[in-house]
């Protein structure tokens, strides 16, 4: 679509610049910016953009200027070159606010915002944010979307995690009033990953679950546009090919007819009729096979993408799992802690309080000792890995316990053994034992990590 796009675009100008419509190829010159932007192709945007502010400075056409600027500082973020797009963006914020334009200015103080956060600076960012909304919080507009996304943004890197989901959550229920599908799932990204930092896996997992479900819509959704595209331009590049085949067939058919008429001579033109035919019928069918190609490649691409956020998507959730097995961790020390102070307070001379602590004792002693936590995890671990326990029982030469699973489990997390001791209430002597059990019980080699082994089941 954006190849489609540059060529209208490009024919536009090409018409303006015959005329002399020096503003209408100022205007075309930001938008084929623009695209070569959103293709990553920042050599070409920067090109167009150069000419277009070159243009826009000689026959004092401000606001293009001002686009210009701020496109061409986004290529600029895009690269990295943070010193060069702060210029840009300055140069254009300082052209919107000549032209008292508050949404332009609005924009830019956002760009700066993102050029900043990119830096880590993260103080600056937000004060540019702030300003950024205050043109726009005024307004029904869409662009506040972003700004409200990028605040919240700012807030969980600062660990003010609260206001971090006010303002995640604001922008939310905009994109869902403006049904703006990109935003919606940016916002649910978001919440996911606070709510794994307040370490609430279970509403981090919806909103990754929604966020997930949105991103696989809207690529089949593109995906399927593209094909649908490229199939009626293939469809019409073959009817438009059948026609002239016809065509070039009566032409035969009335030749041949000559031919009864002129005799030898008519052959010699029957002749070269018949080879400009086939010769056409050649370039047609050339060029139904790049169409066709191209289709093929908009399916490879398609497959490509799919893989990439199959990896995204794992890996997100690894990392959720990382943390949810840290938690418990954390939960059985203070468990275990807690046990062991109450344990020893009931051998104290305090009688009266001595049978209430024991029973204390116990109920905690049972709460650790509980599966359903280990079951909830398991669940959680299986819907990342879904294999995983199949390939492990099939590899193993004996059949392993459930103390083994949760062990492999764990080390397939690559969690170190103190961190497994914790997990698990035992002795990082007793995981060492453990591994070199299971190892016994699994095809390894000598040379062969144990950790490297469950890594690629």
């Amino acid at each position: 679509m954006y190849t489609e796009a540059i060529d209208q675009y490009t024919s536009g100008l090409k018409i303006a610049e015959q005329h002399r419509q020096d503003s209408i190829q100022i205007i075309l010159k930001n938008r084929i910016g623009h695209i070569y932007l959103s293709l990553k192709n920042y050599d070409k945007a920067e090109l167009f953009l150069v000419e277009s502010i070159e243009g826009a400075q000689k026959h004092q056409f401000l606001k293009a200027e001002a686009i210009a600027e701020e496109i061409l500082g986004t290529c600029f973020e895009k690269e990295s070159n943070y010193l060069k797009a702060l210029e840009h963006q300055e140069r254009s914020l300082a052209l919107f606010t000549t032209l008292q334009d508050e949404e332009g200015i609005a924009v830019v103080n956002d760009n700066i915002g993102s050029i900043y956060e990119d830096l880590n600076q993260l103080e600056k960012a937000h004060e540019y944010f702030l300003k950024s909304y205050e043109y726009l919080k005024s307004v029904n507009s869409e662009l506040q979307i972003n700004v409200l996304n990028n605040i919240g943004d700012v807030y969980r890197k600062t660990k003010r995690y609260q206001e971090a989901l006010d303002y995640t959550n604001e922008a939310l229920k905009l994109a869902e009033a403006f049904e703006n599908k990109h935003q919606i799932e940016s916002a649910h990204k978001d919440l996911a990953k606070t709510y794994v930092l307040l370490q609430d896996f279970e509403t981090a997992y919806q909103h990754l679950f929604e966020y997930n479900q949105l991103q696989e819509e809207e690529f089949y959704t593109q995906n399927f546009r593209q094909l649908n595209v490229l199939q009626t331009i293939y469809e019409t590049e073959q009817k438009e090919a059948q026609i002239e085949l016809l065509t070039e067939q009566n032409s035969i058919n009335e030749a041949n007819q000559d031919l009864m008429l002129f005799g030898g001579g008519a052959i010699l033109f029957v002749s070269g009729i018949s080879f400009l035919f086939m010769n056409r019928k050649r370039k047609e069918k050339t060029k139904l096979q790049a169409y066709e190609q191209r289709v093929l490649q908009a399916e490879l691409e398609k497959k490509a993408i799919e893989e990439k956020k199959l990896q995204d998507e794992i890996q997100l959730k690894t990392a959720s799992l990382s943390k949810y097995s840290l938690n418990i961790a954390q939960k059985n020390k203070l468990l275990s802690d807690l046990s062991s102070t109450l344990k020893k307070m009931s051998s104290r001379s305090k009688m009266d309080t001595q049978s209430k602590i024991k029973e204390l004792a116990k109920e905690l002693d049972f709460a650790l000792q509980q599966e359903d936590e280990w079951d909830e995890f398991m669940h959680f671990f299986e819907d990342v890995h879904p294999q995983f326990f199949k390939d492990l029982a099939k590899s193993a030469t004996s059949k392993l316990s459930s103390a083994e699973l949760r062990l492999a489990m764990l080390l397939r997390l690559n969690l170190s053994s103190k961190e497994i001791a914790s997990i698990l209430r035992v002795t990082p002597d007793s995981v060492r034992v453990a591994r070199y059990r299971l190892r016994k019980k699994l095809p390894i080699n000598s040379k062969q990590e144990l950790v490297h082994f469950l890594m690629n089941l």
